[in-house]
């Protein structure tokens, strides 16, 4: 019979598609994991994962097994979870998969804000791209996920836990940076370092641009980037001029490396929200954690925005 550690090792690695990463993720050594893998197609004589190069795909067999794994490690999870209740504890993994730059940012404050009442309670964080938190959502594979896209699916549930702002940076020797105001229009004659286009951050500024008549098409974007932190970076040795997270922004900022410009009339924010999948079953911690995600909103936005700005300054 395979051990659930076995179970749990095929599944990170079914979900990771490659053995070194999800050695990384389990804390193992990469032999460790490939040992595992193979310990299990011999118990069922099968081959669970067709190997290319340092990348694996399942095969059809791996592929009919995953979901009954994904039940039997949920079903382990709620016995535990059961158990703990008995002896009044709560605790076990709470995952989150978080496809903004704010949320890379909040959510440690907001889990430290947690387990400061729980602190049996192990948070993991997974960056990843927005359509796969929303894949992941839809399929069950994690209990939440953060983005700044409202999901609408009938499935699953959707709320508010953030306004972020977003804040046009340029380098502190810029003609802009000592008077830190600007007109819309003056974007036109300017390098632009953007993120990619599907980013929340991406499509907040070209719905504020459009509003002054400016499409995509006009902008002179200079370099396009898929990390955040690499843009503000990028700004800091005079690449070019970017729009960020004001928590991304808030690190180069404080250490005067870049400067904030106000575009005349423009506004721009957007909201961060927390999104679960209804039929997925919920480890008390995890109903714990939700609950309280919705009744720190105002928290959020206010008393704790210093803590947020040192963990941006202090990473």
């Amino acid at each position: 019979m395979v051990e659930l550690s076995t179970m749990r090792v095929f599944l990170v690695a079914a979900e990771e598609k490659n053995f070194s990463n999800a050695a990384r993720r389990l804390n193992m050594s990469q032999s460790a994991v490939s040992q595992n893998i193979r310990a299990m197609e011999q118990i069922y004589g099968v081959e669970l994962f067709k190997r290319h190069g340092r990348s694996v795909v399942l095969s059809d067999t791996g592929e009919a097994l995953l979901p009954m794994v994904r039940e039997v490690l949920r079903a382990a999870r709620l016995m535990e979870d059961s158990l703990q209740n008995i002896k009044n504890e709560i605790g076990g993994e709470l995952l989150i998969g978080c496809s903004t730059s704010a949320g890379k940012y909040l959510m440690p404050a907001l889990l430290s804000m947690f387990q400061e009442e729980y602190p049996a309670v192990h948070p993991r964080v997974k960056v990843m791209g927005r359509e796969n938190v929303y894949e992941r959502l839809l399929n069950q594979v994690i209990p939440f996920g953060v983005s700044s896209k409202q999901f609408e699916h009938r499935d699953l549930e959707t709320m508010p836990i953030f306004e972020d702002r977003i804040f046009l940076i340029v380098p502190v020797n810029h003609p802009w940076a000592e008077y830190g105001k600007a007109m819309p229009d003056d974007l036109l004659d300017q390098k632009i370092i953007m993120r990619e286009e599907m980013s929340g951050t991406c499509e907040t500024v070209m719905q504020g641009l459009k509003s002054y008549g400016i499409t995509p098409d006009m902008l002179n974007v200079s370099m396009e980037l898929g990390n955040p932190e690499a843009i503000e970076m990028a700004v800091e040795r005079g690449v070019g001029i970017a729009f960020v997270s004001e928590m991304v922004a808030a690190r180069g900022l404080a250490l005067g490396r870049i400067k904030k410009v106000e575009l005349q009339g423009m506004d721009l924010r957007r909201m961060v929200y927390m999104a679960r999948h209804v039929n997925y079953p919920f480890t008390r911690a995890q109903n714990l954690f939700w609950n309280f995600a919705k009744a720190q909103f105002d928290k959020l936005n206010t008393e704790i925005w210093d803590s947020l700005v040192s963990f941006a300054v202090a990473s």
